[in-house]
């Protein structure tokens, strides 16, 4: 491949046709979609594409295209979706290091698929958890805070570093609450868990999901039913743990067992707690920073890998304006 530079525009040589096609996408697909992302003109010709735009736009335009064309090159993918090229543009703005990455530096290996780190955060949220028993990961919604706790506890499974997975958060706070809703227990709280369930299902196949939920492999343990456990052999993720109160979260965080690891997920700025009651996650991250096996990471909106007006949004409300 070579390069020809001239001010804003970029001419790239490509070697492999076959490839290239593949790049470029069917009618243009793939150049239109990182058109609409980075601002840039492109256009094809002979085994060539023109970048045209502004300088800093070309430069992320020409590292996305390389990642991409690499990616084909060495994986043998037929196609390249759109999330993967959102990802290649995630990496480029970033300035994180795409191709170890997507090769698998940072992958967790699921069931169904391996998991990348999509961002710098994502990266560090993963080295976290390979190093400490407990891991807060905190930050606001798109972040990966959950979905990347569900794939450590499923390769950790798959794995048999642990013998279970559990997952619990504090949607049904006290006992009696459960009760309005109508079902057995897991009927009851499934509602609240759904995220965590989609994350499963996304990396396993959904009858070994179901088989290992009936074994108990994969167990639902609401909050307010942790208290008096010991949690061996197990990985644990409390979802939403903004809304624990200070008791609550001693209470699991001390729930802990041999060869156990924890992941504690939240949003402080959506704590829904009743006026007035504090937030146990913050006030566990504020005791246990300097606590040696206790990570704690703040994912932010850079770190966001939904739709990218969601990190667009979130910048924005983070920044105290109107989106």
């Amino acid at each position: 491949m070579t390069v020809k530079k001239d001010n804003c525009s970029v001419r790239m040589d490509f070697e492999d046709n076959g490839v290239l096609a593949l790049l470029i996408g069917e009618h243009n697909q793939n150049l239109a979609h990182l058109e609409q992302r980075l601002d840039v003109s492109l256009n094809s010709f002979g085994n060539s594409i023109k970048i045209k735009g502004k300088a800093d736009a070309v430069k992320r335009t020409q590292s996305a295209l390389e990642d991409m064309y690499r990616t084909i090159n060495e994986t043998g993918v037929s196609a390249l979706e759109a999330s993967l090229i959102d990802d290649v543009v995630r990496w480029a703005e970033n300035g994180v290091d795409a191709p170890v990455a997507h090769r698998g530096g940072v992958a967790l290996d699921t069931w169904k698929k391996k998991i990348v780190a999509k961002t710098k955060g994502q990266k560090a949220y993963v080295d976290l958890l390979q190093a400490n028993e407990v891991v807060f990961g905190l930050g606001p919604a798109g972040t990966g805070k959950t979905y990347v706790a569900v794939a450590k506890a499923v390769e950790s499974l798959k794995k048999r570093e642990v013998e279970r997975i559990i997952l619990s958060r504090p949607a049904v706070e006290a006992g009696e609450r459960l009760g309005f809703l109508p079902g057995d227990m897991k009927e009851k709280v499934d509602p609240y868990l759904r995220p965590l369930y989609d994350a499963l299902y996304d990396m396993m196949p959904a009858d070994k999901v179901d088989r290992m939920l009936t074994s108990g492999e994969i167990e639902i343990a609401p909050l307010a039913f942790m208290r008096g456990r010991t949690l061996s052999e197990s990985y644990v993720i409390i979802d939403e743990a903004q809304n624990t109160t200070p008791v609550q979260m001693k209470m699991v965080l001390t729930r802990l067992g041999q060869n156990s690891r924890m992941v504690i997920t939240g949003d402080l700025s959506q704590i829904d707690l009743p006026h007035g009651q504090p937030s146990g996650l913050a006030d566990a991250v504020g005791l246990l920073e300097n606590v040696a096996g206790v990570g704690i990471i703040h994912l932010s909106g850079d770190d966001v890998v939904r739709h990218p007006v969601v990190a667009r949004i979130l910048r924005a409300y983070e920044a105290g304006q109107t989106p």
